[in-house]
């Protein structure tokens, strides 16, 4: 017992480290932890103290706990075995498939990534590129919420920037879950996005597992509290007109909805416009080249170039932001409530019943988010150009038309943004815009009319508030 035996140094090193980290492990990591976690519960309750609504457990809950849950749900298990069934497959291998889906879905929501980065990412993105203004704002309606309800943002989808814009308005307010598409499952900006608590979603896929699974992740999520933002149109316009409404992910959130049972969900619409789309030549790409044969397809050495130059102008002072971005949140709208009204019963079983009942939901938040879309400058001066067909106008002349659309849509109960609260800045603003785009023409007169070949670029622009002269 008492023999001497000889080890190697290199041996005796390994089983030292070995020993040290069984002891940090043991003793020290448990204490570390718990300081840790003491911290990061701190942090959780100065936020909600600050926040309108508050963070919800669900979305702090470990991302794997939630992979396993989702997984495990009774109606994934009766898709998995069902999809088995049907298929032949193994249910080992289906189980497979569902737990992918699911590990592709969930988010992996990181506090200090959202408040840390992303906050003040969207705010310096927002104003690097925009005049941003918050336009209509019902406060005390907002402050009505009842803390326990889900809050769901309704919003029009214009632009790629919608994201960044509403993310950084509403950051006072509440963390924002959001579905995204594909498009943005790319190597690391995937990782940031699903670490901003966002999910991701394949809009057209025809798997009934997989859509199974989402709209099981989608119903706890609501059930849970989470605060989430959804564009009912399910994508971007492409001729600036408001989209008929997707029912997918709605009716995830609203089915088996019973009052008496179910935590009550509270939308809030969100109207958002811009001076400038900075994708509007890609979104009217496929209408353009049918009309004119030109092709804005894009190329990285193109858009690298254009970001360089707006950074380079910037730097130098000399740029000129993409006029004004504003975005409206209207009155909230309880589903206790809607569906008191609406006689609707989201716990039928009878699918053309209750699908019936959601698209009558989304034609109602469409239409609450289209009464709130702010009719900025450039799109109340295009609306005037294309009414004028192509005949040269003055600017006083210019003005007076703009000025009765103002009066026309206001007495509708549009909500126009007049920037500084002057018409005649707010029509300078519009015109120059349109001008330094070469939509409109102006000749040695001081005269101005639509550029012929800007025609669609124009209605895009006039159609964001189509629904709103009509």
């Amino acid at each position: 017992m008492t023999s001497i035996v000889g080890l190697p140094l290199w041996l005796v090193v390994l089983l030292v480290l070995f020993a040290a980290i069984g002891v940090v492990d043991r003793v020290f990591a448990p204490s570390v932890r718990w300081f840790f976690r003491r911290r990061v519960n701190q942090a959780i309750d100065e936020l909600n103290q600050r926040l309108d609504m508050r963070i919800r457990p669900f979305r702090l809950t470990r991302r794997q706990t939630l992979v396993d849950r989702l997984v495990h749900d009774p109606a994934v298990m009766q898709a998995v075995e069902a999809e088995a069934n049907d298929s032949g497959t193994p249910r080992a291998i289906v189980m497979q498939r569902a737990e992918r889906y699911a590990r592709e879905i969930v988010p992996a929501l990181s506090l200090t990534t959202y408040f840390g980065f992303g906050i003040r990412a969207a705010r310096w993105l927002s104003e690097f590129v925009y005049r941003v203004r918050l336009g209509y704002v019902d406060d005390e309606a907002l402050k009505q919420i009842d803390p326990e309800a889900s809050v769901v943002f309704v919003m029009n989808h214009r632009s790629n920037m919608d994201y960044v814009l509403v993310t950084y308005l509403a950051s006072s307010r509440a963390s924002l879950s959001y579905a995204v598409g594909e498009w943005a499952r790319v190597w690391l900006l995937q990782s940031l996005i699903r670490s901003m608590g966002a999910y991701f979603i394949r809009r057209d896929s025809g798997d009934t597992l997989y859509r199974k699974v989402l709209g099981r992740y989608v119903a706890m999520s609501t059930q849970e509290g989470v605060t989430q933002a959804v564009f009912p149109e399910g994508g971007l316009t492409h001729d600036g007109l408001m989209r008929e409404p997707r029912l997918g992910l709605l009716s995830y959130m609203v089915a088996g909805f019973d009052p008496r049972k179910s935590r009550d969900i509270v939308f809030v619409p969100v109207g958002l416009n811009y001076d400038r789309v900075i994708e509007d030549r890609i979104l009217t790409a496929k209408a353009e080249k049918e009309v004119s044969g030109r092709d804005y397809r894009v190329r990285a050495s193109t858009l690298m170039s254009f970001i360089g130059n707006l950074i380079k102008l910037r730097w130098q002072g000399r740029l000129y932001r993409f006029g004004y971005a504003c975005v409206s949140f209207g009155k909230p709208i309880s589903l206790s409530a809607w569906r008191k009204r609406a006689k609707v019963d989201f716990t039928t079983q009878d699918r053309e019943r209750l699908f019936g009942g959601v698209q009558r939901l989304a034609e109602d938040l469409v239409g609450s988010i289209g009464a709130i879309v702010p009719a900025l400058p450039v799109a109340l001066a295009s609306h005037v150009f294309l009414r004028e067909e192509g005949r040269w106008i003055g600017e006083l002349e210019l003005k007076s038309e703009i000025f009765a659309l103002i009066e026309a849509l206001e007495a509708k109960g549009a909500h126009v943004h007049i920037p500084r609260a002057d018409r005649d800045y707010a029509v300078s603003t519009g015109l120059r815009m349109l001008t330094l785009r070469h939509m409109v023409e102006v000749n040695e007169d001081g005269l101005y009319r639509a550029n012929v070949g800007e025609k669609l670029l124009l209605g895009y622009y006039s159609n964001s508030i189509a629904h709103l002269t009509a």
